[in-house]
């Protein structure tokens, strides 16, 4: 493919730094077009399209902007955008929770308050990194201190896990008659 002109060039530079997962180099760039066009770009010519690109995004109408951060060119957000892209973080962090974390969250939902020992005696497991998650995702938040040896801290759940959630009480829980299943049980059972 040979380069017929600049604006051309300008694209395919411009499509390199949209492709790239990190900031892409002017060495990998002239590398890259250098196969693409079979011959060599002079490096002048990439240093011309990224000061085009670098001038169009600074225009208000663009969301991106493009920087060079640590040798590298990268597309990245406008200041100006940072907090709704915060926010955005934030509502699909909250979002994503393991079954482990799920578990550990309906034991101190159901037992609240309880203590971190309390809730591996039911789990089987550790549940220091579910319980950490979790206060970080503030769907927990720390109820006080236990009148126990050693006096270990409650967890109960959090008003954001109520918003979340969408009730108002634990009393709005399900009732865990609703959720176990008959087949569920184990033993014997009377007619």
């Amino acid at each position: 493919m040979k380069a017929k002109n600049s604006e051309q060039l300008t694209r395919q530079v411009e499509a390199l730094i949209y492709a790239s997962e990190m900031g892409i180099g002017i060495a990998e760039i002239r590398q890259v077009l250098g196969v693409l066009y079979e011959t060599e770009i002079a490096e002048e010519k990439i240093i011309e399209a990224l000061n085009e690109i670098r001038d169009r995004y600074l225009l208000d109408e663009q969301i991106l902007e493009l920087r060079s951060i640590n040798n590298g060119y990268q597309f990245l957000t406008k200041p100006v955008y940072y907090h709704t892209i915060n926010q955005l973080q934030a509502h699909r962090s909250k979002k994503k929770l393991s079954p482990a974390a799920l578990e550990t969250l309906a034991i101190i939902a159901y037992r609240q308050p309880i203590t971190k020992l309390e809730i591996e005696q039911i789990r089987g497991v550790n549940c220091d990194y579910s319980v950490h998650r979790l206060l970080e995702k503030e769907l927990i938040k720390i109820a006080g201190k236990a009148d126990t040896l050693g006096r270990p801290i409650l967890y109960a759940t959090s008003d954001l896990f109520m918003d979340h959630f969408g009730i108002a009480t634990t009393a709005d829980l399900p009732k865990l008659k609703e959720i176990v299943r008959e087949e569920n049980t184990i033993g014997e059972t009377g007619d």
